[in-house]
């Protein structure tokens, strides 16, 4: 840029950890020809401009913070990150290196990336920690007076020492005063565990002019002197008439606060709260990464009695603010107050003697004039007058990158600048600029650009306004989607805090056969009722599953399972919702029972929130592509079940015969005929029969029974006594047959046995008698019921069991939990028993592997051996008790 020529001299390279050194830990300072380098490691290399050595390095016990030299007695003291600090005579260290060339593994250790020769290495003795302290993280050495920031677990504490020159006295420093620091949010760590903090607060001391006493101090170690006016605006009465020296503190949390010397050193002898002499001047909003002082006026003349009238401080996000002495119309001074936005993040910055400010960034190494500022001159606005602040600050590029700790070494009143720099790859340089040329500002705006300008924003105008539009649509649209959420997580807790007894949401399930296409199917009518005070509304789904197992005659098949899913677009309290399902017929012409109906409640949270979760900007219909994918879970949704239903053969038997003859049912179809006995019996005619052995077993199907013996006791205490002079088989009967449609004729006629047909057309017979066992209880005959299912189809035999001893094990899980005592039973009978079923078990086994092997007609006998076998063993002489 224009006006600028830096010249950049690179002096020394220092090794740096991988990725280069990170701001704020290291440090450059200078005395005369040497330089003093810390890289935030625990080693203090010190380098001889004169000679372009590298002529001793300190190795501390810790990783070096800070450093600072003092103008007396060339003392060096360093802050240990967690350790303390420590104080190092450069003239003993000086001398004992010319005494001592060192350990040569510690030389060829500390070898530098730019191949200069070694150095000796100066392990520094832990005696040399004069202020042993692991909650330090800054401090300040004015003459004999050491004042440090301790963090603590909730504040900051500045502390007071009075400390010794090193070899004049071994006593550790005294304590003079102390206080605490407000801050705004609480500190990581805890006592005796601290922990190092993200960023490191700065110290640094404002003197008046003419302070006498502590003022011992090299240039550039973070100390500075304001001009009389000003130091009284920021500091008060007091600390101007005491001639007080002012602690300044800028703390992580962008606090800016204050402290007068004098008066902590005698706060012990005085009464009143202490946190009273802290004084909070500003606060940044973000960390505080430099504290100094600029001269923004002409020196004039005397430019020895000149002293900075403005206080600079820099955050780490790029805000600045600059305080200066101003005088209103009565000629009194008041304060002005300036804040500007800088590029960022800030990595280091530093103050020259005049008007400048150097402020490093991640990319460039920039300097701003407080005095000239690079703002346009505006004639429509009116002057400030000589001496303001300007209304806006113009970085200028110094071309220079990576520069994480600065330094100003000299500055010229004709206007050139020397800096002392160490960048992140460890190399140490100075940078020499000539600035004596205007800084560059914006051209001033010609009437061409100034109509594009008022387009731009014009334009920007719009934007803005569609933009806020998008935004209040998406902020409804959430709106909605809470609310609705709310609705789910209402409607979910009610469901599941009512797991046991009646749901304020049911779905019931009820069989019944219809007539469609010229043929009989089985229909599953499921209701779902809303009986809570909750909506469901958008997002909840009703699914229905209709499960059939693996048939009996292929075990290894896997049963089928098809899933319905109905939107429930709006079912307020007290309204529902009917659907009816097909479940038959089957490959075979009916349907493939037992069938199990599953109906649950599903919200979907992509559908709901997915929307809401779309960018403002997105199109209108935003929906799931527009949602990010990790904002949502896997499931995207929550499921709620509401009830399992097993629809059996019991439930799907018709019985044409109960029907009167104005509701008679319908005549179920009979399967289909094979295909050649229907067409012999049309060639022999009417009453004409064929006389082959298929049409015999037709005639005559060998009948399949099964039977169940339940103990009349048993089945009194879950059934009831029923209606008056109605049988125990009558009421056993009808609770069988409960869900089936012909209940009410069945009730009515008082049956303990009917004759039903099955879904497939064959006959099932159900008789239930009250019936006498013996030989099972010990003290004597047992009054039971026996339910025997009889059908000429073995299929639809093991089906109708299946179903009777399924009703039978709930009732006996139920009847069991009310802990009712059985009653005395034989144990060598049962016993018998047991042997007898499991000679069976074991023939049934030999009669399978023996299908295996014999030919057609062996395994015609055998077959016909084991349907004996597992008729015995479908009526067994066990009781349910």
């Amino acid at each position: 840029m224009a006006g600028f020529a830096p010249r950049v001299q690179y002096l020394a390279g220092f090794r740096c950890p991988l990725g280069g050194l990170a701001a704020g830990k290291p440090r450059v300072l200078c005395r005369g020809a040497e330089i003093f380098v810390s890289t935030g490691s625990e080693l203090v290399y010190v380098y001889d401009q004169e000679g372009n050595l590298l002529t001793a390095v300190f190795r501390f016990p810790g990783r070096v913070w800070h450093l600072e030299l003092s103008a007396l007695g060339g003392v060096l003291y360093v802050l240990c990150a967690q350790k303390g600090v420590y104080c190092v005579s450069l003239d003993q260290a000086s001398r004992s290196v010319s005494q001592d060339d060192g350990d040569d593994s510690d030389k060829n250790d500390e070898d530098s990336e730019d191949g200069e020769p070694p150095c000796p290495v100066i392990p520094v003795d832990p005696d040399a920690c004069i202020l042993p302290d692991a909650t330090l993280c800054a401090f300040v050495v004015l003459d004999d007076i050491l004042v440090t920031l301790a963090q603590g677990p909730a504040q900051w504490k500045v502390q007071l020492f009075r400390c010794h020159r090193p070899g004049e006295d071994a006593r550790p420093p005294g304590q003079i005063g102390e206080v605490e620091l407000s801050t705004s949010s609480p500190l990581a760590g805890s006592l005796g565990e601290p922990t190092a903090p993200h960023f490191l607060p700065v110290l640094c001391c404002v003197s008046p002019p003419g302070c006498s006493g502590l003022c011992g101090r090299m240039p550039g170690s973070g100390g500075f002197t304001l001009e009389r006016a000003l130091f009284g605006l920021l500091f008060g009465v007091d600390a101007s008439l005491l001639e007080s020296p002012v602690i300044l503190c800028g703390l992580p949390d962008g606090q800016l606060c204050c402290v007068v010397l004098k008066t902590l050193v005698t706060s012990r002898l005085a009464p009143g709260d202490p946190k009273a002499l802290v004084k909070i001047l500003h606060h940044l909003e973000e960390p505080v990464v430099s504290i100094g002082a600029l001269r923004t006026e002409s020196s004039g003349e005397n430019v020895e009695d000149t002293h900075p009238d403005c206080l600079v401080a820099l955050g780490r996000h790029g805000r600045v603010l600059a305080v200066k002495a101003s005088w209103d119309e009565a000629g009194d001074p008041v304060p002005e107050l300036q804040e500007y936005r800088l590029p960022g993040p800030v990595l280091c910055a530093a103050c020259g003697g005049g008007s400048r400010m150097y402020h490093s960034t991640p990319s460039d190494l920039c300097v701003v004039d407080l005095a000239r500022g690079g703002a346009p001159q505006d004639p429509v606005q009116p002057d400030r007058g000589p001496g303001s602040l300007p209304s806006l600050l113009c970085p200028a590029s110094l071309s220079v990158c990576g520069v994480v700790t600065l330094s100003v070494l000299s500055e010229v009143p004709e206007g050139g600048t020397r800096l002392l720099a160490l960048s992140a790859r460890g190399r140490l340089m100075t940078c020499s600029l000539d600035l004596s040329s205007e800084a560059p500002c914006p051209a001033r705006a010609t009437v061409v650009n100034t109509g594009q300008k008022i387009k731009e924003l014009l334009s920007g105008i719009g934007t803005v306004s569609e933009r806020v539009s998008s935004l209040k649509k998406a902020v409804d649209q959430r709106n909605r989607a809470l609310v609705c959420l709310n609705e789910a997580m209402n409607v979910s807790c009610v469901l599941l805090a009512s797991r046991e007894g009646p749901r304020p949401i049911s779905c019931t399930t009820a069989t019944a056969w219809s007539r469609a296409q010229l043929q009989d199917v089985l229909t599953a009518t499921c209701r779902l009722q809303n009986g809570s005070g909750f909506s469901l509304d958008r997002g909840w789904t009703w699914c229905v599953q209709v499960r059939t197992r693996s048939r009996a005659s292929d075990p290894d098949s896997a049963g089928s399972a098809a899933t319905y899913t109905i939107p429930v677009d709006r079912l307020g309290p007290g309204d529902r919702r009917e659907v009816t399902l097909l479940l038959g017929p089957g490959e075979d012409g009916a349907p493939d029972l037992p069938v199990t109906v599953s109906c649950a409640l599903h919200y979907s949270l992509r559908e709901v929130v997915g929307g809401a979760l779309a960018p403002p900007d997105s199109s209108e219909d935003s929906s799931l592509e527009g949602c990010p994918p990790d904002m949502l879970p896997e499931q995207d949704g929550v499921c709620l079940p509401l009830s399992e239903h097993t629809v059996d053969v019991l439930q799907c038997l018709r019985f044409p015969g109960l029907a009167t003859p104005p509701t008679q049912a319908p005549s179920p179809r009979s399967p289909a005929g094979d295909p050649v006995d229907t067409f012999l019996g049309a060639r022999l005619g009417p009453g004409s029969e064929p006389a082959g052995p298929a049409s015999l077993r037709a005639k005559f199907p060998p009948p399949s029974v099964a039977t169940i013996k339940v103990s009349a006791g048993l089945l009194r205490a879950a059934l009831g006594d029923g209606q008056p002079g109605m049988s125990l088989g009558c009421t056993t009967l009808q609770w069988l047959l409960a869900e089936n449609s012909a209940l009410d004729v069945v009730r009515a006629r008082l049956l303990s046995s009917v004759r039903g047909v099955a879904p497939d057309g064959t006959d099932l017979h159900l008789v239930v008698r009250e019936v006498t066992v013996t030989h099972l209880c010990a003290a004597g005959p047992m009054q039971a019921v026996e339910i025997q299912v009889e059908s000429s189809s073995l299929a639809n035999l093991c089906q109708a069991h299946h179903a009777v001893i399924g009703r039978l094990q709930r009732m006996v899980v139920e009847q069991a939990a009310q802990s009712s005592s059985p009653p005395d039973l034989r144990v060598q009978y049962l016993h018998q028993i047991q042997v007898n079923h499991e000679t069976l078990l074991r023939e049934v086994q030999t009669l399978r592997d023996r299908l295996s092997t014999d030919d057609e007609a062996s395994s015609r006998t055998t077959a016909e051996r084991l349907l004996q076998v597992y008729q015995q063993l479908r009526s067994p002489s066990l009781l349910l008790v």
